[in-house]
């Protein structure tokens, strides 16, 4: 019954029982390419599964008992390039590489591949590596991260896990996932390569071969010439990265089996034993569409369909093994029947499996418990000059931060600071001040200018033991690059059931109030981007001091949860070191500063019972000057500094306002999509009934110069809205 579906939906028996079989379609030899007739056999058995599966899917997609979205058909040749590399190179893999799959594991003994893709085909949460969640090919066992989107969003942390393996040999970091004479293996398309996360990805390869440091990196597109319906221009894939400085090209065709072998033990020479990336340019074809639903009649030419299918790379490899090792075409017949059995048992099997059924189980990967030991530092570290002192005398936000950059890292040796000006600079801002200089520049480094290569390079040190500190400049600068964040870093451990994390602490300078610089590249007042990401912790700090007590937990939670961490600090606070004038009450002297702040806890600050003031970051700076303003009118306040924004600790906020009527919430953020609307919507799901009002940012960007004044949260604002809340007239207040 399968092998007829078979027969009947893709046509290679059919063209094989009647002699169609294409000629050779280039001079590689199985002596050139060092293959034996044994393992040609086996590379063609795992295309002829890769092959079955995709139909098997396709029709339990028709009869919706699966869910086939896009197959690998026409792609089987890369089972190549899974045959040359080490089962333990990892490998982020385009959505038709099937046959990689199922070929590295060939190479592990106890593997089943066709039952875990069957259980992934029709989401059972039996599938071993999502769970449920999502048709991947990934296992933990065969070291392939699973991936959902792969319209290139996965290449800059391939780029990453390649410079971690680099980095790791130069620390001499021998406990890490990945072996220090590993590769890096990522697959993708031909119309996926002109998306900006694949040429920012491979020009960073590229730059960092260029500048004579390894990366031992081989990206491999599979070209087929089309994108869902949108041809590729013939040549185009060779002439864009055909000469391209400090990338190694090399090309084979992808149809014929032998030729990929010998083209991917070339690069394996280069990216293992050079260290250099490779671009490695896989002619392939196209077969039954691009996915499921695609009717590929609706904007292709029935001969080109026709043409493609008589190029079916499984033709060309049932000539190999004919000519070569001696098969018969009833041979082929039959392993081919079989092989369709056992993948039609296996998906109705499949089927039969349960699946996810309740949110919280769906749900549960997003908070990660996943313990990661800390690897401490074989030497004493130097004191950078007037560390010390440093210490021990009241400093401002940037200075504590950088010194509790430096507390971790001496605590720490998997962590490692990188992005733009972070290293003899110290940052633009001096929040990496010294950094470089006690650490050195294997710990501390510059980055190239690209927002999505620099959490590419997160991503990819994390899969490799690393606790990454990516620095991005400016908060606006998030938005080139907040797919990293949403699609690939927040979204591994869901898709991986947890068993994949990616610990991380992403410091972002942001917010406004930079009096007269920047305009809105500069000051941005959304937080929005990270708020809607599941699964992310995102932090705001208010002061010096609240800095430190929450990185320190920031790193606490990337290190033993695994988690995502975004650390947003206020710029126009970094240098802040009054609340009253010549009070220096925002400096703090780090070593008197003890503790964390646990995710979830709120900072409570005095104990008013007129008026509860929600807010965080400058809105605490502004609500502390407006609190001692409104404490002359006889209003006392309880100030409760969020601290967290996601998850937002909303039932702490609750106990923390206790019987107080009057609430206030102050949102720097705009309007539409800052805190404060969850904040209000919980008040309501919680049936509560505050005296309640709302201060936040005008809906628009930030001007230049003064005009921001007129967008922008002000204390006047904070004050003002208090007195209203409370039933005293401005006026009366003045007086």
């Amino acid at each position: 019954m399968a092998g007829a579906i078979g027969a009947a939906q893709d046509g290679f028996l059919e063209r094989l029982k009647a002699g169609r079989v294409p000629a050779a379609l280039t001079g590689a030899r199985l002596d050139d390419a060092r293959l034996s007739r044994a393992h040609l056999l086996g590379l063609f058995e795992s295309q002829l599964t890769s092959r079955a599966l995709d139909l098997e899917a396709r029709r339990l997609g028709a009869e919706r008992r699966g869910f086939y979205s896009i197959g690998s058909s026409g792609h089987e040749g890369n089972a190549a390039i899974a045959h040359v590399l080490r089962a333990n190179d990892m490998a982020f893999l385009h959505y038709r590489s099937g046959a990689f799959y199922i070929e590295r594991a060939r190479k592990v003994p106890g593997e089943t591949p066709i039952w875990n893709m069957a259980l992934s085909f029709v989401a059972s949460s039996e599938d071993p590596i999502s769970g449920g969640r999502h048709k991947v090919l990934g296992s933990k066992s065969l070291f392939i991260p699973p991936q959902t989107s792969t319209i290139a969003s996965h290449l800059p942390k391939a780029m990453g896990a390649a410079f971690s393996i680099a980095l790791a040999r130069t620390q001499k970091k021998n406990d890490t996932p990945l072996r220090n004479d590993g590769v890096i293996y990522c697959s993708f398309g031909d119309a996926s390569s002109n998306h900006s996360t694949a040429q920012g990805a491979i020009n960073a390869a590229a730059l960092t071969s260029y500048r004579g440091l390894p990366l031992p990196i081989i990206f491999a597109c599979e070209d087929n010439g089309i994108g869902i319906s949108v041809k590729t221009p013939e040549g185009w894939m060779a002439a864009n990265f055909g000469a391209r400085a400090g990338l190694t090209y090399i090309y084979c065709d992808g149809r014929d089996i032998v030729d990929v072998v010998r083209a991917a033990k070339d690069a394996e020479h280069c990216a293992r034993i050079t260290r250099k990336p490779v671009f490695l340019h896989v002619r392939t074809v196209r077969l039954m569409g691009h996915a499921g639903s695609d009717i590929e009649s609706g904007y292709r030419e029935r001969a080109e369909i026709e043409t493609e299918a008589n190029d079916d790379p499984l033709l060309h490899s049932a000539r190999r093994v004919i000519e070569e090792a001696g098969v018969s075409t009833a041979d082929i017949e039959q392993l081919y029947s079989d092989i369709s059995a056992q993948v039609h048992r296996a998906m109705e099997t499949a089927c039969s499996r349960p699946k996810l059924e309740a949110s919280k189980d769906v749900i549960a990967p997003l908070t990660p418990r996943k313990k990661v030991t800390a690897r401490k530092s074989s030497k004493p570290l130097p004191s950078a000059p007037g560390d010390s002192r440093a210490r021990r005398e009241p400093q401002h936000l940037s200075r504590l931060i950088s010194l509790t950059l430096a507390e971790e890292m001496g605590k720490d040796a998997n962590i490692v600071v990188f992005g733009e000006d972070v290293a003899r600079k110290g940052g633009v801002y001096g929040a990496t001040t010294r950094l470089q200089q006690k650490f050195g520049p294997a710990r501390v480094f510059d980055t190239l200018l690209d927002e999505q290569s620099i959490l590419g390079l997160a991503m990819g040190l994390a899969h490799n033991g690393f606790i990454p500190v990516p620095e991005i400049q400016f908060l606006a600068y998030v938005h080139n690059a907040e797919d990293q964040l949403r699609g690939e870093a927040a979204s591994l451990s869901f898709f991986s059931n947890g068993q994949y994390t990616n610990p991380m602490v992403v410091r972002v300078a942001g917010l406004a109030y930079q009096k007269g610089f920047g305009g809105h590249f500069h000051n941005d007042n959304s937080l929005a981007v990270f708020r809607d990401i599941p699964g992310i912790v995102l932090a705001c700090p208010s002061s010096g001091e609240e800095a430190v007590k929450m990185l320190r937990e920031s790193f606490r939670l990337a290190r033993e949860e695994g988690r995502v961490v975004v650390f947003v600090e206020p710029i126009a606070l970094y240098g802040a070191k009054d609340i009253l004038s010549g009070d220096g009450a925002m400096t703090a002297i780090f070593d008197e500063i003890t503790g964390t702040a646990n995710l979830g806890t709120p900072n409570i600050i005095g104990d008013g019972r007129d008026l509860a003031i929600i807010t965080y970051g400058n809105g605490t700076y502004f609500s502390r000057r407006a609190s001692e303003t409104l404490s002359t009118t006889g209003i006392a306040t309880r100030i409760i500094d969020l601290r967290w924004l996601s998850p937002l600790p909303i039932d702490e906020v609750i106990d923390a306002i206790g019987a107080r009527r009057n609430v206030l919430i102050v949102d720097e953020c705009r309007k539409t999509g800052g805190p404060a609307e969850e904040i209000i919507a919980q008040f309501a799901d919680h049936g509560l009934n505050y005296n309640l009002k709302r201060v936040a940012g005008e809906d628009t960007f930030i001007p230049l110069g003064p005009a921001a004044d007129t967008v922008l949260v002000s204390e006047d604002d904070i004050t003002s809205a208090a007195l209203n809340l409370l039933g005293v007239a401005v006026g009366k207040a003045a007086e």
